[in-house]
């Protein structure tokens, strides 16, 4: 037998799973698995006939280029596109800014390897999301965890864990943030705080990564487009790399998203993406532009909007009624998830086989850790499941917390 680990690169080696294709792989073998894992968009409120009559246009064959190679920036008319919408968002962008990227994770990608060395520090949220743990990780770069508040990243950590990291030598370029109902917490920073953190990043020489792919799905009984402000809105001198994605908003299929970043960046990152793929699938974006220039994408996402808020409060009514004794958690104010941390000790990666026996699953909170802890969490995504299977999976998950409870041995209380 060859042995390949000989011919595996170092960064290879260092590669993992994501813990969500983990739990994804469990649902592909499971037949009746209530699935709080992965944050799909709902299937049924994709605008299917609408993307059907786009697509049959698109493919009349009247236009060769629909099919063809294109620049790997992207699509110009899409590109113009973005720059809109960011404007609608308070963002002042220009064409020379703006990279098409083949979903936010090839984004993230692209950042990473414009610019991570190994060795080079990027400051992270804890939790964090996952993609850009895995990203920012790939490069051989060092991961520095910041507590989060209720209302987002600790500012007087943030300060001193940077005055820590730098004081040991090592060089940190940048701050990875996720400002609107955050993956995995659902968590809204506030906006005094965005202020801030620009502030901070122009006084301490550091770039922010601003990752936005849930702003425009708030929901409106307890938030406002006000409170999504993105940080780049208020970016002055180029220290915000901007990132949002059509994924959450029409469909994860067509993957196209894109990054706004500085000119001297987006060069960079332009000739990072001509050795990956390219160019971005053109068809893909063709769909996504007309769905922009059409009002599609304007007129569906107020629906998004109520439909998702129902789920949230489906789950939380769940929750209240089932298993409040076990959990706490913050009711999210948009997006697709709900971090509910376990009461009494009890860890998520016990929990999970109890639960997957009972015919549930969710993402264990660790995975979004980069410094080893969360043990307590678990991620419960609402947005794909109906009402109706909301109910039954936190049921079924209940009853695996008594399940754990009963057979799993406490942990020592500390001293």
């Amino acid at each position: 037998m060859t042995n390949y680990d000989q011919f595996v690169s170092r960064a290879a080696s260092q590669m993992r799973e994501s813990a969500i294709r983990q739990t994804g792989t469990v649902l592909a073998q499971a037949r009746d698995m209530v699935s709080f894992a992965p944050g799909y968009p709902a299937e049924d409120q994709f605008p299917w006939p609408e993307l059907a009559e786009i697509s049959k246009a698109l493919l009349s064959g009247s236009d060769g280029s629909v099919l063809q190679y294109g620049p790997t920036r992207g699509f110009r008319p899409l590109r113009e596109a973005t720059i809109e919408l960011m404007r609608a968002r308070g963002i002042e962008s220009q064409l020379e800014q703006v990279v098409i990227s083949t979903g936010s994770q090839q984004g993230l990608d692209l950042v990473a390897r414009v610019l991570l060395d190994p060795g080079d520090v990027a400051l992270m949220e804890l939790p964090s999301y996952t993609g850009a743990i895995s990203a920012f990780r790939n490069v051989g770069a060092t991961l520095v965890g910041v507590r989060q508040h209720d209302d987002g990243i600790d500012l007087a950590d943030l300060d001193e864990t940077l005055t820590r990291v730098r004081g040991e030598g090592r060089h940190v370029k940048m701050l990875y943030v996720v400002p609107n109902f955050q993956n995995p917490t659902g968590l809204l920073v506030a906006l005094e705080k965005r202020t801030q953190l620009l502030e901070w990043a122009e006084r301490r020489d550091v770039l922010i990564v601003e990752d936005d792919p849930y702003r425009d799905l708030y929901f409106p009984d307890v938030s406002t487009e006000a409170d999504t402000r993105p940080i780049a809105a208020d970016d002055r001198h180029g220290r915000v790399i901007y990132l949002s994605s059509f994924s959450k908003t029409l469909a994860p299929g067509f993957r196209v998203a894109w990054v706004s970043a500085p000119p001297a960046l987006a060069t960079r990152m332009e000739f990072a993406k001509q050795a990956e793929d390219l160019c971005t699938g053109g068809f893909d974006q063709r769909v996504v532009y007309e769905a922009y220039r059409s009002g599609l994408l304007a007129r569906h996402i107020p629906v998004l909007r109520a439909h998702y808020q129902c789920k949230r409060d489906a789950m939380t009514r769940a929750i209240e009624r089932h298993m409040a004794s076990r959990v706490s958690w913050i009711p999210p104010r948009g997006g697709f998830f709900l971090w509910a941390a376990l009461r009494g000790g009890l860890h998520s990666r016990e929990l999970m086989p109890f639960a997957q026996a009972r015919g549930v699953i969710f993402v264990e909170g660790s995975a979004f850790f980069v410094d080893g802890t969360g043990a307590e969490f678990m991620r419960l995504s609402f947005s794909a499941p109906s009402e109706a299977r909301i109910e039954e999976g936190v049921m079924r998950l209940a009853a695996a917390i008594t399940d754990a409870v009963e057979r799993v041995p406490a942990a020592p209380q500390a001293q």
